[in-house]
């Protein structure tokens, strides 16, 4: 299936205007990202799948409390609206709950929905990584803990096969940009350790030194959550995805010159 995989790589490809689906919508030119930008949304919001699209986000994260049949109905909307504007848009779900009532039926179930991936912490049910799915990725979010010996231990997430990504919660909320490479070494050692395509927990407002120090992570992704799709938000969206634009074209620049 490998659909997180399309999204990084398209992400990282230029792409050209015109006009999709039945009812000619505009599909706006593209540059070409250092990483792709992930919007997660805490709650459903009716429209914010296209605003967010409209303003460069190039997947969408939903979060769901694992019970609830009417989120997953109005989930549904949202991801049938969103592809309007990207129909190869890769739509994921972050299940916060209710883990025991995931089998191989609720996640085929999850697919008709729209969904393309599945993002569990690390305290839901082991057995939820046996039950492998062409049709669902399975993503597990990695949080970062004190101690030398953290990474030994998470590496052991590359024993799964049936892991397709991570998503790094390492809390980095502030002054990014003047970490030492001293400090950037201990996420680096559990980036390394657990070796999938990763996504990464981003503030909002982030900065161009704050971008710099995060790629050398080696994400694939980056995820901002919001709660709302008001015009601050929009432009938090859209700066962000300027940025990883600039970040990119400067990364060009460079490896020419060389």
């Amino acid at each position: 299936m490998a659909k997180l995989q399309d999204m990084f790589t398209q992400a990282r490809r230029a792409q050209s205007g015109g006009s999709i689906g039945f009812l000619g919508k505009s599909k706006a030119e593209t540059k070409p990202s250092a990483a792709a930008l992930v919007v997660r949304f805490t709650q459903v919001i009716p429209g914010a799948s296209e605003a967010a699209l409209k303003e460069g986000a190039h997947g969408l994260l939903f979060t769901w409390n694992g019970w609830d049949p009417t989120s997953l109905d109005m989930i549904k909307k949202e991801i049938d609206s969103a592809k309007t504007i990207n129909e190869a848009l890769v739509s994921g779900l972050s299940i916060t709950n209710g883990w025991g009532n995931l089998d191989r039926e609720s996640l085929i179930q999850l697919k008709e929905q729209g969904i393309q991936y599945i993002v569990l912490p690390l305290d839901a049910p082991a057995r939820l990584i046996a039950l492998e799915s062409k049709d669902i990725e399975l993503v597990v979010t990695v949080p970062m803990r004190p101690g030398d010996m953290y990474p030994l231990v998470i590496r052991n997430l590359t024993a799964f096969e049936a892991i397709a990504g991570v998503i790094l919660d390492f809390g980095l909320t502030h002054d990014i940009g003047s970490m030492t490479i001293e400090d950037i070494l201990q996420y680096r050692a559990v980036r390394e350790a657990v070796r999938f395509p990763a996504l990464l927990n981003i503030p909002a407002d982030l900065t161009d030194a704050d971008a710099y120090a995060l790629l050398t992570l080696a994400v694939q992704a980056f995820v901002l959550t919001v709660s709302d799709i008001d015009n601050a938000t929009r432009q938090q969206i859209k700066a962000l995805r300027e940025l990883l634009e600039k970040v990119h074209q400067e990364e060009k620049e460079v490896s020419v010159r060389k």
